[in-house]
């Protein structure tokens, strides 16, 4: 094991020379009783802008698409059928 390694592990973390602690001084903040910007990005989360309607309009005509592929799968399924396929049509088949 490498020296550093067990200067690293020890238990008291390295004190700062500023005495600032980050961590601390965030939790003492908390949450903003007021949010000046609240009222201006209320907008980006309701109405059209909603995460259902984003998704919603990523893949316009999706839906229209898939029902007409369907759709032609069951018609080609149906009535496209190919019936002289098992016949032989002669003794060089390719």
């Amino acid at each position: 094991m490498y020296p550093s390694r067990i200067l690293r592990a020890s238990p008291n973390p390295r004190p700062n020379i500023t005495g600032f602690d980050a961590s601390k001084f965030a939790h003492s903040a908390g949450q903003p009783r007021y949010d000046p910007w609240e009222r201006a990005e209320a907008w980006r989360y309701t109405g059209i802008f909603t995460r259902w309607n984003r998704f919603k309009g990523a893949f316009p005509g999706l839906g229209i698409a898939t029902v007409a592929f369907a759709v032609y799968l069951g018609y080609e399924q149906m009535f496209l059928q190919d019936d002289h396929h098992g016949d032989a049509h002669g003794e060089e088949h390719h």
